[in-house]
């Protein structure tokens, strides 16, 4: 199907692209990569008035030190992001969820900005995100703001965004050394997560000291499964605490029913994939 007629701009800097934004109103989008948005736009699940392409920022790509923290451009694409040194010594889990990303050609072209902010609850990013605190760096004609992962997620598809806001930096909180695992489950290779879960630990003297669980695709943003983070803490790190700890798994989470998967099955994979996860990274 061909997209409905829109305006095209393609601005050098953040301020023109705000400025866009701004002037084309809540009917205005973004385009980072396109992997998401273009799909939408050729079934009409969008008709835009305006596509503010984000290619051209330069400024917006890249990983860089940020001292306790990595600051991640939002237009880096997956690929970049696989391969940086920095992820992959202070954010190791971050590398090990983008491996999982769709394939190869997407991971050239899709940006880690625009995964977050597109916030498909499937999307692989997302839990990684929330469990690692990220902090959203959003722009926009008010000036610059901070949004913790916890309150960016909104609803399905949906973030804390501004329509006039664009997403320009990814602050992560560094976790040198910490364990790490990204356990996926879908039906085919490069498909969408069913369920998938990510977790990062630390770990001393064969005892768990700190652990952060996300959740993918078990509500319609992502989500912190604190009751097994609360019983691993303090535990040791042994095939029996884990599989206590992951039974609380599905707590708090309001999981989908739809063709791959109804609710009851996905609290079941979630808490066989919260097992699998930490028992591997704990193993890493």
């Amino acid at each position: 199907m061909i997209p409905a007629a829109f305006d095209y701009v393609a601005p050098t800097s953040v301020d023109e692209a705000v400025r866009a934004l701004a002037a084309g109103g809540e009917d205005a989008k973004v385009m980072a990569g396109g992997q998401s948005l273009i799909p939408v736009l050729r079934m009409r699940l969008a008709v835009p008035t305006l596509v503010v392409d984000l290619s051209r920022l330069t400024e917006l790509t890249g990983v860089r030190d940020d001292g306790d923290r990595l600051r991640i451009g939002a237009m880096t694409t997956h690929h970049d992001v696989q391969r940086d040194p920095l992820v992959r010594e202070h954010a190791r889990l971050l590398c090990l969820a983008t491996d999982t990303v769709a394939d190869p050609q997407v991971r050239h072209r899709g940006t880690f900005g625009g995964s977050l902010a597109h916030a498909d609850p499937a999307g692989d990013l997302l839990a990684p995100a929330l469990a690692l605190d990220a902090v959203m760096v959003c722009v926009g004609p008010g000036g610059t703001r901070e949004v913790p992962a916890a309150e960016f997620f909104v609803d399905y598809f949906t973030t804390a965004l501004a329509p006039d806001e664009l997403l320009t930096h990814v602050l992560v909180p560094k976790t040198t050394g910490r364990h790490a695992h990204y356990e996926k489950f879908n039906r085919v290779a490069q498909a969408w997560s069913i369920v998938a879960v990510a977790a990062a630990l630390e770990v001393s003297d064969d005892r768990i000291t700190d652990a952060r669980i996300g959740l993918t695709n078990m509500g319609p943003t992502p989500v912190r499964a604190r009751g097994v983070e609360e019983a691993l803490v303090g535990q040791p790190a042994t095939a029996e605490a884990i599989r206590a700890a992951a039974t609380r798994a599905a707590e708090g989470a309001t999981p989908p029913s739809d063709g791959n998967a109804d609710a009851e099955y996905r609290a079941h994979l979630a808490r066989v994939l919260t097992e699998r996860a930490v028992t591997a990274a704990v193993a890493a």
